[in-house]
């Protein structure tokens, strides 16, 4: 059985975005994995790239998707991020897969496929308005700490409390989700939002890509983030 090593786009601007966002991942950790799942379709499949965003003391994941050209079969594996972001053609138009690596943990529970159920579809002006107050926010309670309390212990701690908060735009929905959108770059003027829940998982898609995370009820939640600036 021949092993694809290869993917080729449908769009090569697409190939452009996934670059600039395994970028992204890498800002926040050099040694970042991927989980890469992509399947066959009628017109050639997707490829989805799941990614883990550590800000502050915990996470939320990112997600990715791409149209390709065709696919053999199948694929499902975790890779380094930096090789994939290396392995992207300079017009964009393929990528190259890289050799398997040993998955971290969170990379074995990822969102459910199915089951999802709309819980809003807030204006895009609104949530970034949110973000951006809520990060006001946390810089200025971090800048008025005294120097020997700011420890990443309480900064976290201060991050957490704001991110935890529920998004004024989504019933339901915490601030981390759209700020972790943000901080990715998924969040664009004028851009359609539609929020989602599975379970235990909460999702927020963007036409240029998704978060998700668990509730703080669900095993592995407590997702707080830390803003970037």
């Amino acid at each position: 059985m021949t092993v694809q090593t290869r993917l080729d786009l449908a769009d090569q601007r697409e190939g452009a975005d996934l670059a600039a966002f395994l970028g992204r991942l890498l800002r926040f950790d050099r040694a970042a994995a991927v989980r890469l799942q992509a399947v066959p379709g009628p017109d050639g499949g997707v490829l989805a790239v799941f990614g883990r965003l550590p800000l502050g003391g915990s996470a939320v994941l990112a997600v990715r998707t791409v149209r390709l050209a065709g696919l053999d079969a199948a694929a499902d594996l975790t890779v380094s991020a930096g090789q994939l972001l290396e392995s992207v053609d300079e017009p964009g138009a393929g990528l190259g897969l890289p050799a398997p690596v040993t998955g971290p943990s969170w990379a074995g529970l990822l969102p459910p496929r199915s089951g999802w159920q709309p819980i809003g579809r807030p204006p895009v002006d609104r949530v970034v308005h949110e973000v951006q107050g809520a990060v006001a926010e946390f810089k200025h309670r971090v800048a008025g700490m005294p120097d020997h309390h700011r420890t990443r212990q309480a900064v976290d701690a201060v991050a957490d409390e704001i991110w935890s908060r529920p998004l004024g735009a989504v019933a339901g929905l915490p601030l981390r989700a759209a700020h972790a959108a943000h901080t990715i770059g998924f969040l664009r003027a004028g851009g359609p939002l539609a929020a989602y829940r599975a379970g235990a998982w909460l999702r927020l898609d963007a036409p240029a890509g998704s978060v998700a995370l668990r509730t703080a009820a669900a095993p592995g939640a407590g997702l707080g983030l830390s803003p970037l600036r």
